[in-house]
C-alpha cells in the first residue's frame, strides 16, 4: 500500500458522511500466544498500519477527509521487554496522516466532536449475546450514556461499494496468496498417501506456505478424506487417510490480508476409481459452464440458479435422485462468494458482479453413503469483457491429478 492509495481510500469514505457524521475505525487488539497479530482488514485497508490498539477517525470537513490517527504512546522502561512502540513520525509515514495523537488523548479530543454529532458509523465486527462485548461496543455503550443524542451504525454499508471492487495493487495481494497456495497443493498431490494422518498433509501446507514468508493463513483449513469430505466445514483434520479415499482440500493463505479460497479434490492412490472419476467429471463440468456465464452485470442468484439445475441433472445421471427438490441431499451451498480481505468478503449474495469484483466459484457433489465428497473451487476476476480465473495454474483437469 502506498499513502496516495490510502488517502484516495479515505477521500472516498468521508464523501459518504453528512456534515453532522463522525466515523471510528478501531484496529485489533494485541495477539496473545501463540497467535501471530491479525490486523482489523477495515482498520488496514484505510491506514496501512499493521499496529495494535490504535483508532482511525474521519470526518468531512470542506468535501475533504479529516482524518485523524490514535496509537499506543510508547514506554520507555517497557521497550527491553516488548520492544518500541511505532512513532506517530513512523505511521504518518506509512499512512500519509498528519493529525497523529496519542490513545490517552482520545476523550479528550473527541469528546467536543461528539457532542455535536448526530451519527457515527463504527467498525462494530461480529456481534453475539453468548461473547464479552468488544472494545467497539464498550465504546458505543460508554458513547450513548454520555451523548445520548447520537444513532450509532456498522460501518459496512459505507465501506461495501470501497472494498468490494479490487484496485490493481489488491489484486497481485490477492493472486500471490492464490500462488503459494498453489505451491503448497501441488506439494500435497505429490507426497499424500494411505496412511498418512489428515493432518500431515496440513503440515506439508503450512511449511510451504510459511517458507514463503506468509504468516497466516485466510481460514481454518479443511482437509477431508473420504466421508469427512461431505462434511462442508470440517475442520478435525485428524483422520487416516484409507487407499481408496478421495481427498477434498479447502485451503487458502493469506497475504496482506488477502486471502485465496481454494478447493481441490484428488485420489490418493493417484487414480480415480470408476465412480469417483463419474462425480469428478460431473462436478468439473458444471463449474466450467457457470465460470463462462461470469461477467459483469450477471446476479448470483442467476449463476446459484444455473448451478442448482447443471447439479439436479448430474445428480439424476449419477443415479443418486429421481425428483429434481432431491438435490439438496447431495448440494446444499451457494455457489460461490466475494473473495478479498475476508474470505467471504464485504459483497451481498445476491449482489450483480461488476468489473473489479473478485469471486469464488465452487460447486460441489457429496455423497456421505458412498464416502465421496467433491468441490472444485476456483478464485476469478470479473473484468470488463468477462473474467478471468486467478487460480488457473492449480491442477484439476483428471489426467493432470492422476499420477501414473
Amino acid at each position: 500500500m502506498n499513502t496516495q492509495m490510502l488517502k484516495r481510500r479515505r477521500e472516498k469514505l468521508a464523501k459518504q458522511l453528512k456534515k453532522d457524521e463522525i466515523l471510528f475505525v478501531f484496529a485489533a487488539s494485541e495477539a496473545n500466544y501463540p497467535r501471530y497479530f491479525l490486523q482489523d482488514n477495515n482498520f488496514l485497508y484505510f491506514t496501512g498500519l499493521q499496529i495494535p490498539n490504535a483508532i482511525l477517525v474521519i470526518k468531512q470537513v470542506k468535501n475533504k477527509a479529516n482524518s485523524m490517527l490514535f496509537i499506543e504512546r510508547g514506554i520507555p522502561e517497557m521497550e527491553v521487554w516488548i520492544g518500541k512502540k511505532t512513532a506517530k513520525e513512523e505511521a504518518k509515514k506509512i499512512s500519509g496522516i498528519d493529525n497523529i495523537h496519542f490513545l490517552d488523548e482520545l476523550n479528550r479530543i473527541i469528546s467536543l466532536t461528539l457532542s455535536t454529532a448526530k451519527k457515527c458509523f463504527v467498525n462494530i465486527g461480529i456481534t453475539s449475546l453468548s461473547h464479552p462485548m468488544n472494545k467497539q461496543q464498550i465504546f458505543i455503550k460508554e458513547s450513548k450514556e454520555r451523548f445520548p443524542q447520537i444513532m450509532f451504525e456498522n460501518i459496512n454499508d459505507l465501506i461495501l461499494p470501497l472494498r468490494s471492487v479490487k484496485e490493481k495493487w489488491e489484486i497481485k495481494q490477492i493472486q500471490k496468496a492464490i500462488d503459494i497456495t498453489g505451491k503448497g497443493i501441488e506439494q500435497i498431490y505429490k507426497k499424500a498417501r494411505a496412511g498418512m494422518m489428515e493432518f500431515e498433509l496440513e503440515a506439508i501446507l503450512n511449511y510451504e506456505i510459511t517458507k514463503s514468508g506468509i504468516r497466516h493463513l485466510g481460514f481454518k483449513s479443511i482437509i477431508a478424506t473420504g466421508k469427512n469430505a461431505a462434511t462442508l466445514h470440517y475442520e478435525s483434520n485428524n483422520s487416516k487417510i484409507g487407499k481408496n479415499d478421495l481427498i477434498l482440500l479447502d485451503v487458502g493463505a493469506s497475504c496482506n490480508n488477502y486471502s485465496a479460497d481454494i478447493s481441490r479434490t484428488f485420489p490418493v492412490s493417484g487414480k480415480f476409481t470408476d465412480r469417483q472419476k463419474a462425480v469428478y467429471e460431473e462436478v468439473l463440468k458444471i463449474q466450467k459452464a457457470i465460470i463462462k456465464m461470469i461477467k459483469p452485470g450477471i446476479g448470483f442468484q442467476k449463476l446459484n440458479k444455473k448451478t442448482v439445475e447443471l447439479i439436479t441433472e448430474s445428480l439424476k445421471r449419477l443415479n443418486l435422485i429421481k425428483e429434481d427438490k432431491e438435490y439438496k441431499k447431495y448440494y446444499m451451498h451457494s455457489v460461490g462468494h466475494h473473495l478479498g480481505m475476508d474470505t467471504h468478503d464485504i459483497g451481498k449474495r445476491d449482489s450483480v458482479l461488476q468489473a473489479g469484483n473478485v469471486i469464488t466459484l465452487e460447486p460441489g457433489i457429496y455423497i456421505p453413503e458412498e464416502g465421496i465428497g467433491v468441490r472444485i473451487e476456483d478464485d476469478i476476476l470479473v473484468t470488463k469483457d468477462g473474467y478471468k480465473i486467478l487460480s488457473g495454474n492449480i491442477p484439476k483437469e483428471i489426467e493432470e491429478i492422476e499420477r501414473g
